[in-house]
């Protein structure tokens, strides 16, 4: 074991060492270490610190819509727990999940029937952890997808983004597709992922950030964790890993310069924009192994190709 897997196992952040080991180190979920550490994650850090304040039908306390405050209400803290590998089978997550399925229902309906596009950011994140909850089935998890497929058909387009093809709304669109099984993937759902890749890997620049849009964000090219509904290049890499689409020729400059960015201690320097603004997730030194954790892991994929 090398410094820098050493390094990540001393996290505080039980969350981070498991990620290390099933995704960096391979280990598999029966080995007696990720065992442990799996229990602790869920009586230790921030997991347990996220779910003390959600109430009985599924919602987070003190928040004033499922969405604000922005970002411990209910939409957020679903998905910084799903982000920390919390246990989707949970009571706590299903309930979360449920509350949030419903709470959605009629507005996604309304969509559908005007045929309306936009949001993707928010409809493609509550897919991923409807889908952590282990919801594939459900009849409105399957309308959130004829969503997203409708969406990739407009192009991406969103009226927060001036009417313009959106790239983090792809991006969070396609992170909660690339949730979906083999067995669940419908034929809107691979043509949505065909779509997003083709947006953000061939009409736009992924290593600038350069799509459409008034300027390119600043978080474009920081390396940071938690992101909400937004996307920077880290984040788009690690979606694309998920999909096993880093070998597409337009995806080797972010890579190249991602790794470029590594340290000379082999570590990354990550950014927490939102730390004040959601829940505890440690100091400045776990934002740093959150994001070297998912930039070796990109890599580490990336070489495997």
């Amino acid at each position: 074991m090398d410094d820098l897997e050493q390094w990540l196992l001393a996290a505080r952040t039980p969350s981070i060492r498991y990620l290390t080991l099933r995704r960096l180190l391979d280990r598999p979920r029966a080995d007696p270490e990720v065992q442990r550490i799996w229990q602790e994650m869920h009586t230790s850090g921030p997991i347990p610190a996220i779910l003390a304040g959600q109430t009985r039908a599924g919602n987070w306390l003190g928040e004033r819509s499922y969405y604000t405050p922005k970002y411990t209400s209910t939409h957020w803290s679903m998905l910084l727990l799903t982000e920390l590998a919390a246990d989707g089978s949970s009571p706590h997550l299903q309930r979360g999940a449920a509350y949030m399925l419903a709470a959605t229902h009629d507005e996604l309906q309304r969509s559908l029937d005007r045929n309306a596009h936009g949001l993707a950011c928010f409809w493609g994140n509550l897919l991923r952890y409807a889908l952590h909850a282990g919801c594939a089935g459900d009849g409105r998890v399957q309308a959130i997808i004829v969503y997203l497929a409708h969406n990739a058909g407009e192009s991406w387009r969103c009226r927060y983004n001036d009417e313009q093809p959106c790239a983090w709304g792809a991006a969070r669109a396609l992170w909660g597709l690339a949730g979906l099984s083999n067995r669940h993937r419908s034929a809107p759902a691979e043509a949505a992922i065909a779509r997003g890749l083709s947006f953000l890997l061939e009409d736009g620049d992924l290593a600038s950030g350069d799509y459409p849009c008034q300027r390119v964000h600043t978080l474009w090219r920081r390396l940071n964790f938690p992101l909400f509904y937004q996307a920077d290049v880290l984040f788009v890499l690690r979606v694309l890993a998920e999909l096993g689409a880093l070998d597409h020729p337009r995806a080797r400059p972010a890579l190249d310069s991602l790794a470029a960015r590594q340290l000379p201690t082999g570590r990354w320097r990550g950014s927490s924009p939102y730390r004040r603004r959601t829940w505890d997730l440690g100091e400045r030194e776990e934002t740093d192994r959150w994001v070297t954790l998912y930039a070796a892991t990109v890599l580490r994929n990336c070489r495997k190709l």
